[in-house]
């Protein structure tokens, strides 16, 4: 499957990453002010869903608060959102795209977007079977979040595997998200990669992937909990002009596996406007406290910010 799309631009690719901007692909035209829409990530409640990533059995929780997409859904109706983030792991085998397609009936009923979904991933693998493998599962995903109606799909990048190099991992990447773009555009879906560790664990890594794979239809799923550096914010900064989604967490961490702390939610707020963001700010909520009794507070302080 992959080595069709080895060409001359996956070539170069790997030589952009080498030649820092000669490739550098202009950040996303927004003509107007900056625009928000308030979010809420289905992972603010992984563990009350009943089907969650092949566990078969209903999480270990009180009935009254197990979840399904379609209830999530009027979760995130009920608590003022304009929409919700829905994600691979918790949606049963069953969910074919029949089931699929209600699913985003029942959305626009109650009013909500599906802003988009997530599937879990790793294109850092060497190419061969176990790469396409990951390309294939991530196009079915891409089909999936057509059929629901959404216009965004997070993707992973991934880490170095044991037995590779940097070089290897990115050059696998690029060529991995330049098949999973062509798919995407050909679906009108936009993927997002998130700045989630691994290969892209700062700006740097980041950019420099979406700037090589230079697709119309690639950005950056910005993850604003997921640069563990110094000074986060200024890594964030760097990426707004190329983001698709953005995710709010209410903390943040100035190195990897080092204390959090509360995030600045106002500051995050003008570093989206300054770099002139439109689009959804989606709440995902990985604090201890019980999301059914945290969730509401954080969309309430981040819904007075947005405006």
């Amino acid at each position: 499957m992959l080595s069709r799309f080895l060409s001359r631009r996956t070539l170069l690719a790997g030589v952009g990453l080498a030649a820092g901007s000669a490739l550098a692909i202009e950040p996303f035209a927004r003509p107007g002010q900056p625009r928000f829409r308030l979010g809420l990530a289905a992972y603010s409640f992984r563990q009350f869903f009943e089907w969650n990533l092949g566990r078969e059995q209903a999480a270990p929780n009180p009935e009254a608060k197990r979840l399904t997409p379609a209830s999530f859904i009027d979760l995130a109706a009920d608590l003022g959102c304009d929409a919700a983030e829905l994600t691979s792991y918790y949606f049963p085998p069953t969910a074919d795209m029949a089931a699929l397609r209600d699913l985003r009936r029942h959305a626009f009923l109650r009013g909500i977007a599906i802003s988009g979904g997530a599937v879990g991933n790793s294109f850092t693998k060497p190419r061969g079977p176990e790469l396409d493998a990951e390309i294939a599962a991530v196009n079915a995903w891409i089909d999936k979040t057509a059929a629901l109606g959404a216009p965004h799909l997070r993707v992973f990048a991934g880490n170095v595997p044991a037995g590779s190099t940097l070089d290897e991992a990115r050059r696998s990447c690029i060529a991995a998200l330049e098949a999973c773009a062509e798919h995407a555009g050909r679906a009108g879906v936009m993927l997002g990669l998130e700045n989630h560790g691994g290969i892209v664990a700062d700006a740097d890594g980041l950019l420099d992937i979406v700037e090589a794979v230079k697709s119309p239809w690639l950005g950056v799923n910005l993850d604003t909990g997921n640069f563990q550096v110094a000074d986060p914010y200024a890594e964030l900064a760097r990426c707004v002009p190329y983001a698709v989604n953005v995710q709010y967490k209410a903390e943040i961490a100035r190195a990897v596996g080092g204390p959090k702390e509360p995030a600045d939610a106002a500051r995050i707020v003008h570093l989206l406007r300054d770099g002139g963001y439109q689009g959804v700010v989606t709440l995902e909520y990985e604090m201890a406290a019980d999301p059914f009794a945290a969730v509401p507070e954080h969309l309430r302080r981040l819904r007075d910010l947005i405006g």
